[in-house]
């Protein structure tokens, strides 16, 4: 066995993948005269051959780099490695050598849950197509197929080293996963389907205008499709035996290989790992890329988001090193069975060194308690103390949370916007994600950590003890060797936390105005004026202008027919913010012009003004001085932001229209809100050599959500709850600007002035460099 592999040519598929990377670094590192071709897919304009470069730069790769030189490793790769371009996900068959000795096929979809239509494409179509490319080139190789242990399904007791006993036509199931698509697709189209998406989308994003609403139906749809073939997927494996569609693709794509190649005169071997983690030893302790099957539970404890878990606390957790099933896989390789006899292996621990779920909740429990997870709100994460209560118990407090948590979302929605409220949304908001994490874990993993299944190994274990002794410590796979408290809180558990300790470290971002923005001549600033640069809104502009032209006698006259009214305005606003602008400047109907003008001159500026808020301005100067182009968009009328108008290189307002100067309650044009804001933008973007990638949007409300996500930085400004949401989801920077000024803004004072509100006087209110 031990020279079984010299001078032969081995084809490896899923060369990419964690499983592929290791045995390609260990052909290479271990096995000096082997020749490998690696199947590799294209990746949008990007050649396989490519690719392969980037592949031998990861970490796996690092030790025999050092070892070796950069020089050497570069000649063995072009001396012994052969780029195969090919998909085996499509129809069309790669050209494979026809020299072949060894076929290590490990390319698979290894989600649990991904549409079912998409699991069977990859574990069993893809399958098929592999043996017919093979045929196709003429060759006999020895094929080593990696499946999964947990292709035995649900049951208990032991599971042998054999053939699958079931009755599944794969080929009738791959044929009605095929089609499931179409037939979701055409479900989607449906008027009661497509009318619930509309709904959901006017609900939630209808004040950011109609074609949001668009954008937010056409996803929802597409999610539905999505969500209905993971569900296909999921309650088909069920109905037939096996937790999710992974793992009866895996056993059907089994299945296949010992039709279409095992049982047809042909040597075929079967691996079947249970859950494959980092390495013990090679390349070195603790190697793994990306997080692997148990890896999210072990950080989701971490972070303190997992109370409890509905695993049984004596279920067998079945880990193995990644190199201990590498090593498998070649000796494997190395021992091929004699034709239309398949051979199977288990490489699992439970057998000879049993991990029970509870052992894993201790040590997983006592690492993070000497090694916390930091958090930059309260300094370190304090893990829970699992209980194991039992599915039942678990779940049914699973259900009570995310009820709770979706009715306090919906009805902070309907708050008035405040600090206050925003810290509640925010506090809903993670709390939502981590029921969300516990949820799908739940589901997912469920299953596996209540397994009452032991893999027998004793033919994998005879395969390991075949290895020459002098050869065992290199190369061996005996999981005996293991020592789990060291394995897993000396060498897993820093290797998975690593990455997520940077990032948990961070200080999170606090809406911070005061950093130095990029210089650039190409780049606008584009603001809202009402809850943003001012802290004033419609109705109190309006409460200026009319309080200030009549005289106090007729006060509460106009503050009762203006409360009268207000059910009517917020009926107005929640449809749709232009509404809302129609409707309320009714109430202007019969304003002089000049008079109003006048007033704003004398005294409803200075009121304008008082209601800048520091930061607004102070950011509006920040971008000035980093040459970008400032913007005001408002539907406020255009005389009353006047006073303001300074700080801006364009302004765009709205405008009454008049009649013999005295307007006649009606627009002179519409409202430049949501979406004709948004088109605006893009026009003057265009006209005015605008890079709206690199500009910045401040926006309060969710209907400023259209034009916000047209700039490269929005940012939110003491939204609404709606807006916030949106923010949350798409992290945004979320600001909480201050309380409005009382004085006039003396610490800004310059060389603009502005008229003061006595007739002729003048001051410095705002330096704003032109």
């Amino acid at each position: 066995m031990s020279d079984y592999l010299d001078g032969r040519h081995v084809l490896l598929t899923g060369v990419t993948g964690f499983l592929g990377q290791a045995t390609l670094e260990k052909l290479l590192s271990a096995y000096p005269t082997t020749r490998i071709s690696v199947l590799i897919r294209p990746k949008g304009s990007q050649p396989a051959a490519s690719r392969l470069p980037g592949l031998l730069r990861k970490d796996v790769f690092k030790n025999w780099r050092e070892r070796v030189g950069d020089e050497v490793v570069e000649q063995t790769v072009a001396e012994r490695v052969t780029v195969v371009e090919g998909d085996l996900g499509n129809d069309r068959l790669p050209q494979l050598p026809d020299d072949l000795d060894v076929v290590v096929h490990s390319a698979s979809i290894v989600s649990f849950d991904p549409p079912i239509d998409e699991a069977f494409r990859i574990n069993v179509i893809g399958v098929t197509r592999l043996y017919d490319a093979i045929k196709a080139s003429g060759g006999d190789p020895h094929v080593v197929h990696i499946s999964t242990a947990y292709v035995a399904g649900v049951r208990k007791g032991i599971v042998h080293e054999a053939p699958l006993i079931h009755d599944v036509d794969w080929r009738a199931e791959a044929a009605a996963a095929a089609a499931a698509r179409a037939e979701v697709e055409t479900q989607s189209r449906r008027p009661e389907i497509l009318r619930k998406a509309m709904d959901a989308a006017r609900a939630e994003h209808g004040k950011a205008g109609p074609q949001a609403v668009v954008q937010a139906a056409e996803p929802s749809r597409r999610e539905w499709v999505h969500d209905r073939l993971v569900d296909y997927g999921r309650v088909r494996a069920q109905s037939l035996g096996w937790p999710d569609v992974y793992t009866l693709t895996k056993a059907l794509g089994e299945r296949a290989a010992e039709e279409l190649w095992g049982e047809a005169g042909h040597r075929l071997s079967i691996l079947r790992p249970a859950i494959v983690e980092s390495s013990l030893a090679h390349p070195y302790p603790g190697w793994i890329d990306g997080f692997k099957m148990a890896d999210p539970l072990i950080l989701a404890y971490g972070r303190g988001i997992l109370p409890e878990f509905p695993g049984l606390p004596d279920s067998v957790l079945d880990l193995i090193p990644v190199d201990l099933v590498v090593n498998a896989t070649l000796a494997a390789a190395a021992d091929p069975p004699e034709p239309s006899q398949p051979q199977y292996f288990h490489v699992s621990s439970g057998a000879r060194n049993p991990l029970p779920f509870r052992a894993m909740y201790e040590h997983v429990y006592e690492y993070f308690r000497r090694h916390p997870m930091p958090d930059s709100e309260r300094g370190h994460v304090q893990v829970p103390a699992w209980r194991f209560p039992g599915s039942t118990q678990v779940l049914r407090m699973l259900r009570t949370g995310e009820k709770a948590v979706e009715y306090a979302d919906k009805a902070l929605l309907h708050i008035p916007a405040s600090d206050r409220t925003r810290k509640l949304q925010s506090d809903v908001h993670r709390r939502q994600q981590e029921l969300e994490v516990l949820r799908k874990y739940a589901d997912l993993y469920q299953a596996y950590t209540q397994a009452e299944v032991i893999y027998d190994d004793r033919r994998t274990l005879a395969l390991h003890r075949s290895l020459p002794p002098d050869r065992q410590t290199e190369h061996g796979f005996d999981s005996a060797v293991i020592d789990w408290k060291h394995y897993l809180q000396e060498v897993h558990y820093p290797s998975v936390t690593e990455l997520m300790r940077s990032f948990s470290g961070r200080p999170r971002a606090k809406g911070r105005t005061d950093r130095a923005l990029p210089q650039s001549t190409d780049a606008a600033a584009v603001f809202d004026l009402e809850g943003t640069v001012v802290a004033s809104n419609t109705i109190e502009q309006y409460l200026w202008t009319r309080l200030a032209s009549v005289p106090r006698s007729q006060w509460p006259r106009e503050f009762s027919d203006l409360l009268r009214n207000l059910p009517r305005y917020l009926r107005a606003e929640r449809r749709d913010r232009g509404d809302f602008i129609r409707t309320f400047m009714r109430r202007y109907e019969g304003v002089d012009e000049a008079e109003l003008r006048r007033l704003v001159e004398e005294s409803i500026g200075d009121a304008l003004l008082q209601r800048a808020m520091p930061e607004a301005i102070r950011r509006i100067r920040a971008h000035r001085a980093a040459g970008h182009r400032t913007v005001l968009i408002t539907g406020t009328i255009d005389i009353l932001v006047e006073p303001i108008a300074p700080l801006f290189d364009e302004v765009v307002a709205g405008r009454m229209h008049s009649r013999d100067g005295v307007w006649t309650g009606y627009l002179d044009r519409p409202p430049l809100v949501d979406e004709a804001r948004a088109a605006w933008l893009k026009g003057y973007a265009e006209t005015a050599g605008i890079d709206l990638a690199q500009s910045y949007a401040y926006g309060d409300s969710h209907s400023d959500r259209a034009w916000l996500e047209l700039v490269g930085h929005p940012q939110a400004v003491n939204p609404d709850a709606a807006l916030y949401r949106h923010a949350k989801r798409k992290r945004w920077q979320i600001h909480s600007w201050g309380t409005h000024t009382r004085g006039r803004l003396a610490a800004l004072s310059g060389v603009v002035t502005m008229p003061a509100s006595g007739p002729g006087g003048t001051s410095s209110l705002l330096e704003v460099p032109r």
